[in-house]
């Protein structure tokens, strides 16, 4: 097994996505690194800082250089960045003067950042386009099932009647407030790292923050306050939606392999039995999606400690907590994105068991009802009689097998004719809320709560 599932060819596929192990590949970082100079070179030679002769060049030759991996590894290991190997085989290629004006009045912190901000961007149009997907299949399974009677589990009991349709919008407001989420976060992230060798952008004069700006507006990014070398808020938050956006996909998951369980068997992951198979056991499918998930959702858990540990760096430039990161945010990104493929192929293909639904309700006898004759019988007979009573009643449904109805009608003191209530009656705003969270999803309601 490799270092990381998420790395492997065996494993990759089941907690990844394809899109992002391309996304953070060797070959993508460098030719985003080239990029972040090329836009460097051309802002300042707009500005007038530089030669236009130099920065051409620098466009023109630098995105095309084939680099030597084993020399990059060699300068990584000396150096502890890659910067300046990529500077060294880049110059290689250019005249005199675009050599002597290549990466002026950056540091390797400026380029890497920049070019992890470039990555970012991608990653997160990709997480949204997954969101929003996501988010369309489970508002159409929670309207097709709003009226589909279920038992609504306490403490993992049966507890009041609920609907398929309220669990799946409970599934989909988190997302909702999620997406908003990523709305706030975007400007704050993307925002371009150019500060020179300790944030004062010294070596450029007074320029400097013109220069930010021109390589801000050039990348598509936003111009930051001040250099955040060593204020990594912005990556911190993104790490904390990660394990936000992967904590509720994991809440989604949970219930599904609860529901799944063949005691239960209200759901299963597809309608094809041969899904999850076992190797010695046919007779089961396993919940092997909804289990994925959920190590994504526990994994990014223990990964966001890391992004904030390396919240504390040293003065104005740190030591240990840039390779913190490099080691936690894109493992974060990757198992994100694989959980929302999961979660994906779990809203559009689960089998839901509607008779099974019924079936579990009707075996409770309608003990998911007592709250309900309680509220009813207040007004009848005030509310410690109508709890006592109802307390009781129960002890015998659960004692002889009687349905509640039928221990309450056995019982002294309760009212002749007594109302019959039924599950599908007593499912109080299930409706409201179910619209609630439809209406939102539509409209992508960036103030909901």
């Amino acid at each position: 097994m490799s270092f990381s599932p998420l790395d492997s060819a065996l494993y990759g596929p089941s907690f990844g996505a394809a899109a992002f192990t391309e996304l953070f590949s060797d070959d993508a970082h460098l030719r985003r690194l080239v990029e972040v100079e090329v836009a460097l070179a051309e802002a300042q030679a707009e500005l007038g800082l530089i030669p236009a002769g130099a920065a051409a060049e620098i466009a023109r030759v630098c995105p095309g250089v084939p680099f030597d991996f084993a020399r990059l590894r060699a300068g990584l290991a000396a150096d502890g960045v890659p910067v300046t190997g990529v500077l060294a085989q880049l110059r290689e290629h250019l005249g005199e003067e675009a050599r002597a004006f290549l990466h002026w009045g950056a540091t390797t912190q400026d380029i890497v950042d920049t070019a992890l901000v470039l990555a970012l961007r991608e990653a997160l149009d990709e997480l949204e386009g997954q969101l929003e997907r996501l988010i369309s299949l489970l508002a159409e399974q929670a309207g097709r099932h709003r009226r589909t009677v279920m038992a609504g589990r306490t403490h993992s009991q049966q507890a009041l009647p609920v609907t398929f349709g309220l669990k799946v919008a409970g599934w989909l407001a988190p997302l909702l407030r999620h997406r908003n989420r990523l709305a706030e976060l975007r400007p704050r992230l993307l925002s371009v790292q150019f500060g020179g060798a300790a944030g004062t952008l010294a070596a450029l004069g007074g320029d400097g923050g013109r220069v930010q700006e021109a390589l801000a507006a050039k990348l598509g990014l936003n111009a930051p306050l001040l250099p955040w070398h060593t204020a990594r808020d912005n990556l911190a938050e993104l790490a904390g939606w990660l394990a936000l956006v992967t904590g509720s996909l994991g809440k989604f998951a949970q219930d599904v392999i609860l529901l799944a369980q063949t005691e239960v068997g209200e759901l299963r992951e597809s309608a094809d039995r041969s899904r999850g198979g076992s190797s010695t056991m046919p007779q089961k499918s396993n919940p092997m999606t909804s289990e994925a998930i959920l190590a994504a959702a526990r994994m990014n858990a223990v990964l966001v400690s890391g992004m904030y540990h390396a919240l504390i760096q040293e003065h104005e430039r740190g030591t240990h907590g840039w390779q913190v990161e490099w080691l936690t945010l894109p493992q974060m990104l990757g198992l994100c994105a694989g959980a929302l493929r999961g979660a994906e192929q779990l809203a559009g293909e689960m089998a839901v068991d509607v008779e099974r639904m019924r079936e579990n309700v009707a075996a409770s006898g309608g003990l998911m009802l007592a709250e309900g004759y309680s509220f009813l019988l207040t007004p009848l007979l005030g509310r410690t009689a109508a709890k006592t009573l109802v307390t009781d009643a129960v002890k015998l449904a659960l004692a002889e097998g009687f349905s509640l109805p039928g221990a309450l009608s056995r019982l002294p003191g309760a009212p002749p004719n007594l109302p019959e209530l039924r599950e599908e009656d007593y499912l109080g705003e299930n409706d409201l809320f179910i619209d609630r969270v439809l209406s939102a999803a539509q409209r992508k309601d960036r103030s909901m709560k």
